[in-house]
């Protein structure tokens, strides 16, 4: 029998400690789409900027790249005990303080890029 798993949407989009905390510290699936082809990545050492914000630097993406200058929406997923999908839109930075934290974060990886992620929802598995 297959399982299912069901989720439910928390009451507010803001990440919270203990999702910064999950966050900051697992493997996330950074998910993209474009012309309804779907391609998700695994990124390390994503950042917690604010209640709603997560970023994520640029090493060696380049499909995710093309498809998020195409379509801003994204789907972040990771699991720890329960799974979580955090749903928003993204911009892609090349240069400025998004791209100074990113290279702070990425010491001593090629950081080209950053991707600033706006969360405007928040599913918990139930």
């Amino acid at each position: 029998m297959r399982e299912q798993i069901y989720y439910k949407a928390l009451k507010m989009s803001i990440i919270n400690k203990e999702l910064k905390n999950l966050i900051e510290k697992n493997t996330l699936i950074l998910a993209t789409s474009y012309k309804n082809k779907p391609h998700c990545i695994a990124v390390g050492d994503a950042k917690v900027v604010s209640k709603n914000q997560v970023i994520i630097g640029d090493n060696y993406m380049k499909e995710t790249v093309k498809n998020i200058k195409k379509n801003k929406n994204i789907s972040l997923i990771f699991w720890k005990g329960n799974a979580y999908e955090l749903r928003g839109t993204c911009k892609y930075f090349t240069k400025g303080k998004w791209l100074d934290m990113a290279k702070k974060i990425h010491k001593g990886y090629p950081t080209k890029g950053a991707i600033l992620v706006n969360i405007n929802k928040i599913k918990k598995s139930a």
